[in-house]
């Protein structure tokens, strides 16, 4: 049997496998749903995925890189060849739920998983499972990342839900950051001369950050909140918190916003008297696809009858820790199509998409590409080495851009 047989016989017996593990990935995934756990409480979220991973027969390590709700699921194939990464996310978001639809993408990827595993015997390298916790502003890839659980992965892929199908969509670096100012309480009628207002403070700062707006690139982006505000209307508040997020199209520039969004509160603090205290949570890279990895998978989602958008250059992003993966393996993000367009991610109407029929069916979608993919770098050699000359490529341009930074 000739490689281009091969490859489509087993691609025909793992889609086999998927339909008719259908009602169980389904399953899975509206109890996922129905149990949300926010960042690094994922604990019977992640439970149950390594049990299914286990009941399959795969190795299960649970606890990876001393994240509690982390883990990572090996099966091995006939002999030598790459290690495929297929993550998993099942974090949901405090009070919405699910409204990313991460149930979606846990459960997908199960499904590519467990179809991979009845193939897998016919097949060189390796496929790993890496349960990521934490996508939602806690960073789990990037500690990941740092913690070297990705050095031994020659290429990674996840799908996310959306209201458009797209393969090669990138994301905005960011990095969440955290303000606290400390002043001094006075009575704000009787004796307000003798208080330092912490609160001013952080109002003056979302005025400097305004300001600053005019003098950023189109790609940045500043959004924050107050998270703390004081506790009574007559009483100068000694104690006051803000939270932003600070984005842009690389993660040089948006380092360089966020210096400037802390020069901000410097000053808010300075000009009020209050004390500046300052954090951030790990950042995230912007993402880069990896375009032979994409095409790939675009042909294996238009062979099944999915109908691709390309992203548009007036399109808004988020972000995603995925980029942190996508600057040391090779990597693709794609979306799929579970609700209408006018419908974004965050909200009631997209966590109710992601236990719909569509969602259901975007679902299986996201786990026939992601294993009909795995399939073709496991069996094709030539396509891992496009792939990975590629990012080489790509990994010398980002060096090039960061010495011509500081040059």
């Amino acid at each position: 049997m000739d490689l281009v047989t091969h490859t489509l016989d087993l691609k025909h017996r793992a889609l086999a496998f998927i339909d008719a593990q259908r009602d169980h990935l389904i399953h899975i995934s509206t109890t996922l749903h129905a149990n949300p756990e926010v960042a690094f409480q994922e604990f019977k979220s992640s439970a149950l995925l390594c049990d299914e991973l286990e009941r399959a027969g795969f190795a299960v390590t649970r606890g990876i890189a001393d994240l509690p709700t982390a883990f990572r699921a090996e099966a091995y194939g006939n002999g030598a060849g790459p290690t495929i990464a297929l993550l998993a996310e099942y974090d949901a978001l405090p009070e919405l739920g699910h409204a990313c639809g991460h149930n979606i993408m846990a459960a997908s990827t199960l499904g590519a998983a467990l179809a991979l595993k009845q193939v897998l015997a016919e097949l060189p390298g390796r496929v790993v499972v890496i349960g990521t916790p934490a996508e939602e502003g806690g960073g789990g890839k990037v500690i990941l990342v740092e913690r070297g659980i990705f050095n031994d992965v020659d290429a990674a892929m996840i799908v996310h839900p959306s209201n458009r199908n797209m393969v090669a969509r990138g994301s905005l670096a960011s990095t969440r950051l955290f303000l606290e100012f400390s002043g001094k309480a006075a009575h704000a009628a009787a004796a307000p001369e003798e208080g330092i207002n912490a609160l001013e403070a952080v109002i003056l700062t979302f005025n400097n950050v305004n300001a600053l707006r005019l003098h950023l690139r189109p790609d940045a982006r500043v959004h924050g909140i107050i998270t703390h505000g004081g506790t009574a209307a007559n009483i100068i508040p000694d104690y006051a918190a803000a939270q932003f997020s600070v984005r842009a199209a690389t993660q040089g520039y948006a380092q360089d916003v966020l210096r400037r969004v802390i020069q901000c509160a410097q000053a808010g603090a300075a000009a009020t008297g209050a004390i500046l205290k300052y954090s951030t949570k790990p950042s995230y890279a912007e993402l880069i696809p990896n375009l032979t990895l994409a095409r790939a998978f675009a042909d294996n989602w238009r062979a099944l009858g999915v109908d691709i958008t390309d992203p548009r250059p007036t399109d808004r992003m988020g972000s995603t820790d995925m980029g942190n993966v996508s600057h040391v393996v090779p990597a693709i993000h794609p979306y799929i199509k579970i609700t209408t367009e006018g419908i974004g991610g965050h909200t009631p109407e997209f966590r109710d998409a992601a236990i719909s029929p569509l969602g259901h069916e975007g679902m299986i979608l996201a786990a026939k590409g992601m294993a009909m993919t795995t399939i073709d770098l496991l069996s094709d050699p030539d396509l891992m080495s496009r792939v990975k000359a590629e990012f080489t490529e790509n990994v010398l341009k980002q060096k090039v851009e960061r010495l011509g930074r500081f040059e």
